[in-house]
């Protein structure tokens, strides 16, 4: 049935009509409404993208200065290179932080990219979301955050953390083995704290952070990219 124009609207029907209705019909164009409403989540996702990509430079940055430090001369104690990877824990949290606020943003840009663009493209293909409107009305109205913490940790850990963790890893086990005449667990140790419980609390911290990178779950992450879709669309 044809839309009414304004004109021909009985005065008792706009009465009732509600802010908002009818602004993207399925035989309407995006209206100049929506393509603001566009260009602006896509600005705020593409802040919050740079801000988890300056927070993974200064972590590389701290890295790279632990690392050239403490390698510099036989004399550098091993946990200058615990103390990286605390810094390096302590940019994976707030990464994460920050992850879980860029989640929000990307979902909307997403929700708009399949159920309006997408959908005009190829109206054939059907809706994603019949309800998209509703959900997305309502994350206007009351934004929230769409991810646990634990699930933000584990994307960065999978994205480049768990790198620089087996990295640092690497560089402390070297450190310990080769560059110094006492032989382990002796070497591990700090002040009196004995070398095998030190390594025994590194290690199992390791393990910790793989089990949180790789353990099955629910991914809640909106789109996030996965290798299995490589290629699927070229």
């Amino acid at each position: 049935m044809a839309q009414k124009s304004a004109k021909d609207m009985d005065p008792s029907d706009a009465e009732h009509r509600e802010v908002g209705e009818g602004l993207l019909e399925e035989e309407m164009a995006p209206s100049s409404s929506m393509a603001h409403l566009y260009r602006g989540e896509i600005h705020r996702m593409k802040f919050w993208r740079e801000r988890l990509d300056r927070t993974t430079n200064w972590a590389v940055i701290v890295m790279s200065g632990v690392l050239t430090w403490g390698f510099s001369g036989p004399n550098r104690p091993h946990y200058i290179i615990l103390l990286g990877i605390a810094a390096l824990t302590a940019f994976l949290f707030m990464e994460a932080q920050r992850y879980r606020g860029y989640d929000l943003w990307r979902g909307r840009v997403r929700t708009l990219q399949k159920n309006v663009f997408a959908y005009g493209l190829d109206p054939s293909a059907g809706l994603e979301d019949p309800d998209w409107r509703k959900t997305l009305s309502q994350d206007y109205r009351t934004p929230v955050i769409k991810i646990t913490r634990e699930e933000a940790i584990a994307h960065r850990l999978r994205r480049i953390y768990l790198l620089l963790f087996t990295i640092m890893l690497g560089a402390w086990t070297i450190h310990i083995a080769a560059f110094t005449t006492i032989s382990w667990p002796t070497s591990a140790s700090i002040g009196s704290i004995p070398g095998l419980l030190v390594t025994g609390i590194i290690v199992a911290l390791y393990l910790v952070a793989v089990l949180i990178a790789v353990r099955p779950r629910t991914w809640r992450a909106e789109d996030e990219l996965h290798s299995r879709d490589v290629g699927k669309h070229r």
